[in-house]
């Protein structure tokens, strides 16, 4: 089922608002320790993936040109001061229901990992790495409304259609392309992907701060590549 990693993902959100209903006298410190928890797991995860490539340096190529794109047009600048909007449209004073909604929704929406998995999902019916991002999103759900309220809990809806429908679309998309062409461009879009995924972990234990979106553009080149290589 090609929606089931977007499902999973929805309902994992869900429960962990619900528990965080319950919980809400959550230390600072569990919230760290349980944070950088999920971020050693999603170390562990980008690092299998990168490992799946066959072609190493054109990975480097499209990850180097990709942030050069990237850079160039601002898009994790972008993506940061459309998520600001949105909290100061939606997120008014004394409605921690708005808040909860809006910075939960823009902390699960914004980012590349949504996007790969969606990919992976559509593509090779391959949920791993949205699973993965359930795991994530279900204990940040936990911390999230035990700070801000049950608002959290109706992100889940956003975060299903934005996946699914990413999903969809590569499902379609996949029946146009040769069998052969298709497997060399998911294991290399995992690949890369996996390396953008470990810049996330990076980003989540606090080692870093890489403006890991502004790779995104990256998937297109190695595509681009990938598909003129097949052809030649």
């Amino acid at each position: 089922m090609i929606l089931i990693g977007s499902l999973i993902n929805g309902v994992a959100i869900v429960c962990g608002s619900l528990l965080g209903a319950v919980l809400r006298n959550i230390s600072e410190q569990m919230k760290d320790t349980v944070t950088k928890g999920i971020g050693l797991g999603v170390l562990v995860l980008g690092i299998q993936m990168a490992f799946k490539t066959d072609s190493f340096i054109v990975i480097l190529i499209s990850l180097c040109l990709g942030a050069m794109v990237g850079e160039a047009f601002g898009i994790e600048n972008s993506m940061n001061e459309f998520g600001l909007k949105l909290e100061k449209r939606y997120a008014k004073p004394g409605s921690n229901f708005a808040e909860g909604f809006v910075t939960a929704s823009l902390i699960f929406l914004i980012g590349s990992m949504g996007i790969i998995g969606a990919i992976e999902s559509g593509v090779a019916n391959n949920h791993q790495t949205l699973f993965t991002k359930a795991v994530m999103d279900g204990f940040m759900s936990i911390m999230l409304t035990a700070t801000l309220g049950i608002g959290v809990l109706f992100s889940a809806v956003p975060v299903f259609l934005y996946q699914g429908i990413i999903a969809l679309f590569a499902s379609v998309l996949m029946h146009y392309i040769p069998k052969e062409l298709l497997d060399s461009l998911m294991e290399e879009i995992s690949a890369i992907g996996g390396l953008m995924i470990l810049g996330i972990g990076l980003n989540i234990m606090g080692m870093t701060k890489i403006r890991v979106s502004n790779y995104l553009p990256g998937i297109l080149i190695l595509i681009g590549i990938i598909t003129v290589q097949f052809y030649v």
